[in-house]
């Protein structure tokens, strides 16, 4: 599955609603993926529309940064179509995903997933660890994810990271919701966790947190480590969750230190007549592509 740009859809359907071109998508540093599925959704459903959500809302964004003090979209930002969705699987969604970030990755081309649920982000850690021996995942949740199993199926939004820890090194931040098995696994496996009280208790432990990350990370961001106070917005909100500014101190922190290969940000569930936690999702988008193309206007990607 190769690149599908929106050429000629115009750019209503596209990230900030920059124009698409294919001057403008050859230009490109990164490539934004919607891919609007929740077929493992087992609480309350409608993820399937966060792509689209973060996408309207990212066009009423103002273009610049005041702590970058540059305009984000002109390190050059693309999008795809909306990935197609089939019901035959979840592994067959998996694998599509991994066919367009695999695409996105043979263009050198910066990948960004927007879901959807959590268990898509496996297809783009398993296309980036093809490609990058010695892969870090660092994963914001309030969950652990790391069930083998989950309703009888070993592919569920739920068990996500017990697939990625099979195929990359994994950092688990802001947990705060899981089982005494998954809890076991973390201990067994001596996966680095920061739990979401800890980092409450001791804000030093934010700057910890790096030290444990390998030269080339892949982030993935599951918008419920945040706070349901900014963040109500997603299918299974747990109290507890971490602040705005303490995430973004985190994200530019290793996007200086570490070579960031890629991102997603999952599991919006919009909320009818809310506009807050779209736009919410949208910024942080737009913010971390500063942190990993550009600091004070220059590319760094």
């Amino acid at each position: 599955m190769g690149f599908r740009p929106l050429m000629g859809l115009g750019p209503h359907q596209s990230f900030l609603g920059l124009a698409q071109s294919r001057d403008s998508f050859d230009a490109a540093r990164a490539v934004v993926i919607p891919a609007p599925y929740d077929g493992t959704t087992t609480y309350r459903a409608g993820t399937r529309e966060g792509p689209r959500a973060i996408l309207a809302a990212s066009r009423e964004l103002e273009p610049y940064d005041e702590e970058i003090s540059s305009e984000i979209w002109e390190a050059g930002i693309a999008t795809l179509e909306e990935l197609p969705v089939t019901v035959a699987s979840p592994r067959e969604m998996v694998s599509r995903v991994k066919a367009s970030v695999s695409s996105v990755l043979d263009g050198g081309r910066l990948p960004v997933l927007l879901g959807g649920e959590h268990l898509l982000s496996l297809g783009a850690v398993e296309a980036l660890a093809e490609a990058i021996p010695n892969l870090t995942v660092l994963h914001l949740d309030a969950h652990a994810d790391l069930k083998a199993e989950y309703q009888g199926s070993p592919f569920s939004n739920a068990c996500v990271m017990h697939h990625v820890s099979r195929c990359a090194s994994l950092v688990q931040v802001g947990i705060r919701s899981l089982t005494r098995e998954e809890r076991e696994t973390i201990r067994d496996a001596s996966i680095p966790c920061f739990w979401g009280q800890q980092l409450w208790r001791d804000p030093s432990l934010w700057g910890r947190i790096v030290d444990h990350l390998g030269p080339e990370v892949y982030i993935s961001i599951d918008l419920d480590v945040l706070d349901p106070s900014i963040m109500p917005a997603v299918g299974t909100p747990e109290p507890g969750g971490v602040g705005w500014y303490e995430v973004l101190g985190l994200l530019r922190r290793v996007a200086r230190e570490r070579r960031v290969v890629g991102f997603d940000v999952m599991e919006l569930l919009p909320i009818p007549q809310l506009a807050a936690p779209d736009f919410l999702a949208a910024r942080l988008v737009y913010k971390l592509l500063g942190y990993i193309l550009m600091d004070n206007g220059a590319c760094v990607w």
